[in-house]
């Protein structure tokens, strides 16, 4: 089982072609793109984190889930009303979460912190919202579709993208 993470989707919402300039000439183009890349990447046993922002209508959030391989799990997105979360086919929904994968100390929300749990042992933040508009701080990633080519991305990817995959990073000392 590999976890993904995901966010700022968007489905059926002709605004965010428009706001953030997604190279699309129809919603029913984009839909259907964010739908074949994430399910060539993630398979039934797998599990996705939408880091919130899910969809426009709510009631197409459980026909879309249908659709959509592994296991999903809502973090809550300004964009994502009630409706959204009781949607049949979230296997969890909230609105933060901090885990670990991989050995690393993750804290998930749709929003990008200034400072957040762990910061400084080494914890990452992960976070939709932006639209990849923001600049990260240390060890800080923006999982929104926009960022990654309308694609869902592993933990693996995200450090690769810094170059962070297996470095250690250490203090240095002035002196």
């Amino acid at each position: 089982m590999t976890i993904f993470f995901t966010a700022d989707t968007h489905f059926g919402d002709h605004r965010t072609i428009n706001i953030w300039k997604r190279p699309f000439a129809s919603v029913a183009e984009m839909d259907a793109l964010l739908i074949d890349r994430w399910n060539a990447v993630v398979g039934p046993e797998d599990s996705v984190w939408h880091l919130g922002d899910v969809a426009r209508r709510p009631a197409d959030v459980p026909g879309l889930l249908v659709r959509l391989h592994g296991t999903k799990h809502l973090l809550r997105g300004n964009n994502d009303p009630d409706a959204t979360l009781t949607a049949q086919g979230w296997a969890s929904v909230g609105d933060y979460a901090e885990m670990e994968v991989d050995g690393h100390r993750l804290v998930l929300c749709h929003y990008p912190f200034r400072s957040w749990n762990g910061q400084h042992k080494r914890a990452l933040n992960l976070h939709g919202h932006s639209h990849g508009r923001l600049k990260p701080l240390l060890r800080q990633y923006d999982v929104g579709v926009d960022v990654h080519d309308f694609t869902p991305v592993t933990l693996k990817r995200l450090l690769a993208t810094r170059g962070e995959v297996g470095r250690t990073v250490r203090p240095v000392r002035a002196g």
